[in-house]
């Protein structure tokens, strides 16, 4: 990375689960480096949704390297999802034709109820779990999903967990990490936001920044993303065999189920 950059640059890793981001400075200079990142990221720049793209520059063996102008600022707290500005945000990209019609080119499947249930069953098998709330879970999701109909399907993220989420000095805020974004029910992303973050009591106030009333259409959908998307983690981490994790994804998904806690 150093020799393509000048040696007059320090390169260093910046963490994350997948290893290909970099942080690189000289002088006042600073960048955010990433190796093969989401292909629609000159889009994202361009509407402003995240830090902007400087370059972008192919390796010779077909990796492709991206900076991006380094943000002097911090991440949300969980707090701060609260914000009106973060539900315009959102808003802002599930509305945005451009990104949905990047992705319609690069060859991107919708992501529905029918494929996620599938997967799950799938998820299922490979794990070998007998656990009968999963099956429960499994039930639900197909005895009601033909109800969950988006009246559109756009971009979502998909991991609107608060770290994503960053703030500059001048009050700038950027959505960031695209690698797991997909076109989907809206249901989805909001879903996750509003249960995770916003009481109930303020999830209407937090929509009318977003621009969609609090249907019982809505609700129903949300409800039904954020089960399915409790039973994914739980597979996933008896998979990992962190039973701390599968605990907790667990005892989740039965509140949304149940509204108890399952012994």
């Amino acid at each position: 990375m150093e020799l393509l950059l000048g040696e007059d640059w320090t390169v260093e890793p910046a963490g994350g689960t997948t290893g290909e981001a970099y942080i690189a400075w000289t002088g006042e200079q600073k960048l955010f480096l990433k190796r093969n990142s989401s292909p629609f990221l000159a889009v994202l720049s361009a509407e402003g949704i995240v830090p902007k793209l400087l370059w972008t520059k192919r390796l010779e063996n077909g990796d492709v390297i991206t900076a991006q102008r380094w943000v002097h600022g911090r991440e949300l707290s969980a707090s701060d999802m609260e914000r009106s500005d973060v539900a315009r945000l959102l808003s802002k990209i599930h509305s945005s034709s451009e990104l949905l019609d990047m992705f319609k080119r690069i060859g991107n499947e919708p992501l529905t109820p029918s494929t996620m249930i599938e997967n799950l069953n799938t998820r299922m098998l490979e794990t070998g779990t007998s656990y009968s709330l999963f099956h429960e879970a499994i039930q639900y999701l197909v005895s009601s999903y033909q109800e969950v109909k988006a009246p559109s399907m756009v971009v979502c993220h998909c991991d609107i967990n608060h770290n994503n989420w960053m703030i500059n000095s001048h009050n700038e805020l950027y959505l960031i990490d695209w690698d797991g974004a997909t076109v989907a029910d809206p249901a989805f992303d909001l879903g996750l936001l509003l249960y995770e973050y916003i009481p109930t009591d303020k999830w209407e106030a937090w929509l009318h920044h977003y621009g969609f009333p609090l249907t019982t259409n809505l609700k129903h959908r949300m409800h039904w993303y954020v089960v399915s998307h409790a039973l994914d983690h739980a597979l996933y981490y008896i998979h990992k065999g962190n039973e701390k994790q599968t605990l907790s994804w667990t005892e989740y998904l039965c509140q949304l189920l149940y509204g108890v806690k399952k012994e």
